[in-house]
């Protein structure tokens, strides 16, 4: 017998007891989406590296450590996909969607890849839930977008949820931000972590998101860009939350939320759970008006925002919320005894599943005994017995496995007798 081979380390098999819990969360998911005219949009789970070089961004973590690359017969290199947005942007882009209604509301359930160190909530392949607005600069927009994902969390019942908004400004007024907070950086800026020395002339506003906890200290009064908007940014960032009191969510202004991605402009936001610790948001969006451009289509604004799944799952998990969900129940259960008896019961079996019954049969050739025991076990509602004594007269004893009562129903009546009980 050969060395076991497991599953490699930062991914998990979700085994069928957990599917029903997915099922319910991404059935939730595609209702509130349905409600709020989004298209589920599907892409695929690698894409030429370029697209996540460019529309990520080369200074951030996702792009320069955690990508998996896949090269290509030594010429073309591609990329597992570690986010949606970028991908959804090219599809839009690859095949017209900006021709049709606006904006171009999309949604997408999708794996995805970083390589990074496995830890609670956080694994090398997951799955994000993410919304995709294209079209719109309305704050409006931004507002619908937040609204959206708070009403999944409110309709998953998830408590202890923060909502933390701020805006990253634009492209006319980072550069004088920039300038501010280089000028406040330079006298230290040697004591900063590699990573943050970099990202000083890449993306200088990256360096409020380090996790280095010299480097929180040292940026601890760092001007922010919150306090140096333009007019237009800082209106669209007032009107966002005035639609956002209007709807009555509520939210903290956090100046130090800059994202981890360079497509980011104006609101960004994330929701934030307490009871993942240090890796508390649970979900996390904003505005990136630059990125259909950035990839290669025409100058279109965007809004949207990706969600862990298996955050998602942590917290409700956590918060007793699986603990309720509906065990299966098999409608009915055929226990032929014998060759003879099963071939008839197969018949049957063919009729119940066309009709849309759950059913199950014994194909083990096992005992009444074991056949009434398993029964019990994968807790169905009858169970219908073929021995000699049935076949002899072309009955099933039908026996209801919660009041224990038995009655004899012809073979040919199986279907429509359980159809009939069940309310079909």
């Amino acid at each position: 017998m050969g060395n076991k081979i497991f599953a490699p380390k930062g991914t998990r098999d979700i085994l069928p007891s957990e599917v029903k819990a997915w099922e319910m969360v991404e059935g939730k998911i595609k209702e509130i989406c349905s409600v709020f005219n989004y298209k589920q949009i599907r892409v695929p789970d690698f894409e030429h590296y370029a697209l996540f070089d460019r529309g990520v961004g080369e200074s951030t973590d996702i792009v320069s450590k955690e990508m998996y690359t896949l090269n290509h017969r030594g010429s073309d290199v591609f990329a597992l996909k570690p986010e949606g947005t970028s991908s959804v942007i090219r599809a839009f882009i690859e095949h017209g969607m900006n021709s049709g209604i606006t904006p171009t509301k999309l949604y997408y359930i999708t794996s995805c890849f970083r390589s990074e160190r496995p830890q609670k909530g956080r694994q090398r392949q997951f799955h994000q839930f993410g919304i995709e607005a294209i079209g719109s600069y309305s704050a409006g927009m931004d507002a619908e977008v937040i609204m959206l994902v708070d009403t999944l969390f409110s309709e998953l019942k998830i408590k202890g949820l923060e909502l933390r908004i701020n805006s990253v400004g634009c492209p006319k007024c980072r550069s004088d931000y920039y300038e501010r907070l280089k000028n406040f950086v330079e006298p230290f800026k040697n004591e900063l972590c590699e990573d943050c020395q970099d990202r000083l002339n890449k993306n200088p506003m990256r360096i409020l998101d380090c996790k280095n906890e010299h480097c929180k200290t040292l940026l601890k009064d760092a001007p922010l860009m919150v306090d140096y908007l333009c007019e237009d940014c800082s209106e669209h960032f007032e009107s966002v939350k005035e639609y956002l009191k209007s709807a009555g969510i509520d939210f903290v202004v956090d100046p130090k939320i800059v994202r981890g991605l360079d497509y980011y402009t104006q609101t960004a936001f994330e929701f934030v759970s307490t009871d993942l610790g240090s890796q508390g948001t649970v979900c996390g969006g904003g505005r990136y008006n630059g990125l259909v451009k950035m990839i290669g289509g025409s100058d279109t604004p965007g809004v949207g925002f990706g969600l862990g799944l298996e955050r998602l799952m942590l917290i409700m998990e956590e918060q007793g919320l699986l603990d309720d969900l509906e065990e299966d129940i098999m409608d009915i259960y055929l226990a032929p005894v014998g060759k003879d008896a099963l071939k008839i019961a197969f018949k049957s079996f063919r009729e119940l599943t066309k009709s849309g019954i759950k059913s199950g049969i014994d194909v083990m050739d096992r005992s009444l005994k074991a056949q009434m025991k398993y029964a019990n076990k994968v807790n169905t509602k009858y169970t219908a017995i073929l021995g000699e004594d049935e076949l002899n007269k072309g009955v099933y004893t039908l026996r209801n496995m919660s009041t224990k009562e038995q009655e004899e129903i012809k073979i040919e009546d199986l279907t429509d007798y359980i159809k009939g009980s069940l309310g079909e």
